[in-house]
């Protein structure tokens, strides 16, 4: 295999001749071990440097109070819920806000999903809507997409 440089090396080197293994090798290390941050900070910037709070910006620290232990539960870093619930996660992907109302916007509190179909069937019939999605049309081949 032979793989032609971008410029050429200081000793006029402009192809390399290697083998199909040889590649391999080559390119093998350049991935990078998983689960392995790519970006390492050393000096003032690593993580527990002396220095670190004196050059990167840190937030605001609040009054000095005295945090009640159920606000303390619900701030703090290690008592926050790992997932996110359904209805952030449709904000996220399909910009659904299901946490508030669409008409005055207040807060909506999800009580239930709904798994049932005749349950869904029925609530939908209730509301004036279509309980079955509409009928796929075939697809198309090229042939049909020229015409």
């Amino acid at each position: 295999m032979v793989l032609k440089l971008k410029t050429p090396w200081r000793d006029g080197t402009t192809h390399l001749v290697m083998s199909p293994l040889e590649f391999m090798q080559r390119l093998a290390a350049l991935v990078p071990r998983p689960r392995l941050h790519l970006i390492r900070f050393h000096g003032v910037l690593a993580p527990n440097a002396k220095l670190r709070a004196l050059v990167v910006p840190q937030e605001p620290k609040p009054a000095a109070q005295a945090a009640q232990p159920a606000e303390c539960e619900a701030n703090c870093a290690h008592h926050r819920p790992v997932r996110l619930s359904w209805a952030r996660l449709l904000k996220r992907v399909f910009d659904l806000d299901l946490e508030h109302c669409p008409s005055c916007g207040g807060e909506l509190k999800i009580i239930a999903p709904i798994l049932e179909q005749p349950v869904i069937e029925k609530i939908l019939m209730h509301l004036g809507l279509q309980a079955r999605a509409p009928p796929r049309a075939p697809a198309r081949g090229p042939a049909l997409q020229a015409a």
